[in-house]
């Protein structure tokens, strides 16, 4: 766990966490300003439902005083597997509209709310954290009208109007990479290095032709074996066509909107490349400052709320 706090801060407002699968992240908040951060490797995956609260202690201790402190949290702390489900909020509505959940906590300072995901029924698809991802998007641009693109492990696409979230659609287009180049008989090709036009190739081939994809995968490996395609090669055909698949089945979404994505650069960085290329002009935002951005407007609707 990391602390960004000095010995003479004093102690915060509230508490801002984003929990994930794999990890934790919390920020003690003065108002709407961020004043310490902490992390943690005690990921919902980790933990059972009554080693929650330890783990966020073991975050958050220092900031404590004697009151209640507001802890706002977002992500899959709110799951059926997590720390007390928060339910979901049918779409079309506000990202964080939805009511928190309240878990009962032994240490008396903390009032904890966990804020709900969104989904939707058909087609059937849920998101949990996204939605707060969102919602700190909207806090800075209230009047956006389009599409939010998420790329991650498994990709969002959402569609935004007047301040809520119309419709989305989720991609395993992360997993599948992770698990083809992982666990298959691709892992022997693929490797380090870029070939940006391999990429672009890949994504026209699959965008074109998406049902030939499994067969696609099949020719990186021989090429490898026949022609010594090199793994950075590999490596970008095969993220061109599994990203080429997924734009080709998110065509509604992305084709004449606007277009806004949240995520790391690296990931921003090939699916802007890819929608460029296919003439969408998409902008990017950090996923850091924007899920704070979003866990900040939930905790002023939450305080302003009876």
């Amino acid at each position: 766990m990391s602390a960004l706090m000095n010995s003479e801060t004093s102690y915060a407002d509230w508490i801002a966490v984003d929990w994930g699968t794999s990890n934790a992240r919390a920020w003690a908040m003065r108002g709407d300003e961020a004043v310490a951060h902490a992390t943690s490797d005690a990921g919902m995956g980790s933990l059972a439902p009554d080693q929650f609260e330890p783990a966020l202690l073991a975050m958050i201790e220092p900031w404590l005083g004697r009151a209640r402190m507001p802890v706002v949290a977002c992500g899959m702390v709110g799951a059926k597997q997590g720390w007390c489900e928060a339910a979901y909020a049918a779409v079309p509505c506000p990202p964080v509209g939805g009511a928190p959940a309240r878990p009962e906590t032994r240490d008396s300072r903390l009032d904890v709310a966990i804020l709900p995901g969104l989904s939707q029924s058909g087609p059937a698809d849920v998101m949990r954290g996204e939605e707060t991802q969102i919602a700190g998007f909207l806090a800075q641009d209230p009047d956006f009208d389009g599409v939010l693109c998420l790329p991650g492990t498994h990709t969002k696409w959402a569609q935004i109007s007047a301040g809520e979230v119309v419709s989305f659609r989720t991609f395993m287009t992360g997993e599948l990479y992770a698990l083809i180049s992982g666990q298959s008989v691709l892992r022997h090709s693929v490797g380090e290095g870029w070939d940006e036009d391999a990429f672009g190739d890949a994504l026209s081939d699959a965008m074109a032709r998406p049902e030939a994809m499994a067969n696609r995968f099949f020719s990186l490996r021989a090429e490898s074996l026949l022609t010594g395609l090199p793994p950075g090669a590999a490596t970008a055909r095969l993220s061109g066509l599994l990203i080429g698949a997924e734009l080709a089945a998110a065509r509604p979404y992305w084709l004449g909107q606007r277009i806004a994505m949240i995520g790391t650069a690296r990931l921003t960085g090939i699916y802007g490349t890819a929608l460029t290329l296919q003439g969408a002009q998409p902008e990017t935002t950090d996923a850091t400052n924007i899920t704070l951005a979003g866990l900040t407007a939930a905790y002023h609707r939450l305080k302003d709320t009876p």
